[in-house]
């Protein structure tokens, strides 16, 4: 019987497998707009910062991590409380498996449930996939930036797309 992919959240023990799925896209694409590996150690670091407020997820197969997804604070500003970033990435040898169908249900869902009224996905060069991706989930595209990274040698545009979680309302009202 073959292995089931399992969705959970992640540890702080996960940062190493983590690593391994994002590192490529970091040396090999122009997806991420990093342009070295951080090390374990700050990637660690970085995952704890995350983790204090906001969703982290992990997808493995037979122990492996293939995936993760997770939201992260849009921006310092106060008023901006109720909206998130989200990210994913997929091993590409695990790409068109449903792992991201799987991961972003469950992500946004739990931010939903927390109280999270709209969710950014900010998509880095010329990503047809990650933003017909979005799409199927119902975010729409909402601006591009121009030439905002320089990376393996050339500039690239961003792409912001927002999805709503819930309708408007005061969410003062709620507590």
């Amino acid at each position: 019987m073959e292995d089931e992919f399992v969705i959970r959240f992640a540890s702080l023990s996960d940062a190493e497998g983590i690593l391994a799925v994002y590192a490529p896209f970091i040396t090999d694409t122009c997806i991420s707009f990093e342009t070295e590996i951080p090390s374990v150690e700050s990637f660690r670091e970085r995952m704890r910062g995350i983790m204090t407020a906001y969703p982290y997820l992990v997808c493995e197969k037979s122990g492996v991590i293939v995936g993760y997804a997770y939201a992260s604070k849009y921006s310092e500003r106060a008023a901006y409380r109720y909206s998130a970033d989200v990210s994913i990435y997929i091993a590409p040898e695990y790409h068109r498996k449903g792992i991201g169908k799987q991961l972003y249900t469950t992500l946004l869902e739990i931010l939903k449930e927390r109280g999270f009224y709209t969710v950014f996905a900010c998509i880095a060069g010329k990503n047809k996939k990650s933003e017909d991706f979005h799409y199927s989930f119902g975010f729409v595209k909402v601006g591009e930036f121009h030439n905002a990274g320089f990376k393996h040698g050339r500039w690239h545009n961003i792409i912001w797309m927002e999805k709503p979680l819930r309708e408007y309302t005061n969410p003062e009202d709620a507590l």
